[in-house]
């Protein structure tokens, strides 16, 4: 009798649920579970999920490679990139102060601001409000100068209620570079937290952000690192790691038997270990842990040219297997640059009498569903990114597309 194969076993638990499986042509979305994970990710998460650990020992020790691979002086395993911000976030706020630890979210009576470019506002940054911030923009948007900001807008805004300056990863016209914040905040005395969700691929931005000077960068593990999808790094200074593994950690502990009682009771660091933070509903598992640490290390070893190459030609297989389809043209995107290569296929709505909105939801009706970008469906197109699409799915997609037009 034949092994059953993985997919068949995840085909049933899907269908046990009444759960409808998703081809992601998307890109890796949260909402969409984020991109699959190959065999070795999971057996090590698996292989540690049999022991129990010291979670503090074992993120020490994430956190050394997290450093060795970014550059940065410590590192920490987050549940995502969204996580890794609130927990920055409260590390500037709090320090190793445990008052304040205390007292997060309130920051009414403590240094709150945060400083952010209004080019770089969007909706991730609630994750820094979470922790208790208060954002101070800064910068024009809008008409005459199509929205712009100086250094000396960020100076001006750096004051004593100021405990960090906020940078995001974000292809947008005329906002200071990260060099530039860095130069002006270290100039103050204040942090800089980098929000790097979107700062893979390249590769090299793992360090590049890190070489700025920044104090604190949050990637996300669940994208195209491979990790589990609530899994993220938070590399940067050392203090203010420490920071975050106080407020993030299980702190019911006692003084005389907690394991960092050298490190920061016996050294005068601190009083005594802080009560649970505002970073413990952001637990990470060992097997979280387990899968980042595993996936990053394929990932920093990957031939990228390589897989960059593999992503190109499942693109095309898309727009060569459209080709010749009547009212639908596929473009290529991102040939050149570091960024992920998508197509775009475009739709004559008028002459096909179907409307990318109609596609998006067709594509999605059968089982396994197939989805989509969708960020230009208003303007008639979808986007296809090539991540997660191994094997026959760009035929499969074409095939799909073609009889939703068809028909």
């Amino acid at each position: 009798m034949n092994p059953r194969r993985k997919d068949d076993s995840l085909a049933d638990f899907y269908e046990k649920l009444g759960v409808k499986r998703v081809i992601n042509a998307a890109g890796t979305l949260t909402r969409l579970g984020g991109a699959p994970m190959v065999d070795e990710v999971l057996e090590a998460m698996h292989a540690a999920a049999q022991w129990s650990v010291r979670m503090e020992e074992l993120q020490e020790k994430a956190g050394a490679y997290l450093a060795e691979v970014t550059g940065a002086e410590a590192g920490y395993v987050t549940c995502g990139a969204a996580a890794g911000l609130q927990l920055a976030a409260a590390a500037c706020l709090a320090g190793l102060d445990l008052r304040k630890m205390e007292l997060l979210p309130d920051t009414s009576n403590i240094p709150n601001e945060i400083v952010t470019q209004r080019l770089h506002r969007n909706a991730y940054d609630h994750a820094l409000r979470a922790a208790g911030a208060k954002l101070v923009e800064v910068g024009h948007i809008g008409n005459p100068a199509r929205g712009y900001t100086d250094p000396w807008h960020i100076e001006a805004a750096i004051h004593k209620n100021t405990v960090a300056v906020h940078w995001v990863y974000m292809d947008v016209r005329g906002a200071v570079s990260l060099e530039d914040t860095v130069a002006v905040a270290h100039k103050h005395g204040v942090p800089v937290i980098v929000d790097a969700a979107a700062a893979l691929p390249p590769a090299a931005n793992l360090r590049r952000l890190v070489a700025t000077g920044a104090d604190l960068v949050s990637f996300s593990g669940g994208k195209v690192i491979g990790g589990p999808q609530a899994s993220g790094l938070l590399v940067g200074r050392r203090n203010l790691i420490d920071s975050v593994a106080l407020q993030h950690q299980d702190m019911d502990v006692l003084p005389l038997t907690w394991t960092m009682r050298h490190k920061f009771l016996d050294s005068g660091k601190l009083p005594g270990p802080p009560l649970q933070g505002i970073g413990r509903p952001l637990k990470v598992g060992k097997e979280q842990v387990a899968g980042l640490l595993t996936a990053l290390r394929i990932y920093v070893a990957q031939d990228h040219a390589a897989m960059r190459n593999e992503q190109i030609r499942r693109i095309k297989v898309l727009q060569e297997g459209l080709a010749g389809v009547p009212n639908v043209k596929g473009e290529l995107l991102g040939l050149e640059g570091e960024g992920y290569p998508l197509v775009r296929i475009v739709l004559d709505e008028k002459a096909l009498g179907l409307t990318a909105f109609d596609l998006v939801n067709r594509l999605f009706d059968e089982d396994p569903a197939i989805a989509v970008g969708q960020e230009g469906v208003a303007d008639g197109y979808v986007t296809v990114n090539p991540l997660s699409l191994d094997g026959d799915k760009p035929s499969l997609i074409v095939r799909r597309i073609r009889a939703i037009l068809s028909s």
